[in-house]
């Protein structure tokens, strides 16, 4: 079970180490889409109420304001790294589906426990994956079925999730899903299933926060 939470943890760092990296076509095909994967739409309002649960979490951690600004500057691409893991989630369901993986509810608490445990408790987990990755504490649980999905994906195809053939299974599923990302938030880059910021200094990325805070 530990070698399942190490791997599970370094696909978590994967993406959060891929968001800076994080660019491609698009268009005003899908109005009011941030995001079209395979016949879903991920909606701008949709990606704006999960950057705004992450910002109420953060908000509530750290109630100092000089502090809280800090983490505001530290996280200044916190929409697009959103974004980023919304249709990354997509793309490895599809890759788990294709390979026959599921996770079931019972394997996501006992994850939590394990790394309940190693955090110290409940509170600490979420502020731990709160500060490092994004996640707010009532996503915890969907980011930890993402990190099995992954964990189990690589076991079925030999390998782990820092390795080739795994991000080779991803870049399959996002081929076949097609995906297609506002250009305000950059592209898809299929071969390395991340999301790329796209050249266009004239695209502007508008937050509901920044809105709140011009108007």
């Amino acid at each position: 079970m530990h070698r399942r939470r190490r791997t599970a943890l370094l696909f978590t760092a994967a993406i959060a180490a891929a968001a800076p990296l994080l660019t491609a076509c698009g268009n005003d095909a899908h109005p009011g889409a941030a995001a079209v994967v395979g016949d879903q739409r991920i909606t701008v309002a949709q990606l704006e109420d999960r950057v705004d649960e992450v910002r109420a979490a953060q908000r509530a951690a750290v109630p100092d304001d000089a502090q809280y600004q800090q983490v505001l500057a530290r996280t200044g691409s916190l929409t697009r790294d959103t974004l980023h893991g919304m249709v990354l989630d997509r793309v490895l369901h599809r890759a788990a589906r294709d390979a026959g993986v599921t996770v079931s509810r019972a394997e996501i608490q006992d994850m939590r426990a394990g790394l309940e445990e190693q955090a110290g408790g409940p509170e600490q987990l979420e502020t731990v994956w709160l500060q490092q990755y994004g996640v707010a504490p009532d996503r915890l649980d969907d980011n930890l079925r993402v990190q099995l999905e992954a964990q189990k994906l690589a076991e079925s195809l030999g390998t782990d999730t820092s390795r080739p053939e795994f991000w080779q299974a991803l870049s399959k599923a996002s081929d076949q899903l097609d995906i297609d990302l506002n250009p305000r938030y950059g592209d898809w880059d299929v071969q390395k299933s991340s999301r790329v910021d796209t050249k266009t200094p004239w695209v502007r990325e508008i937050t509901r926060a920044q809105t709140q805070q011009t108007a």
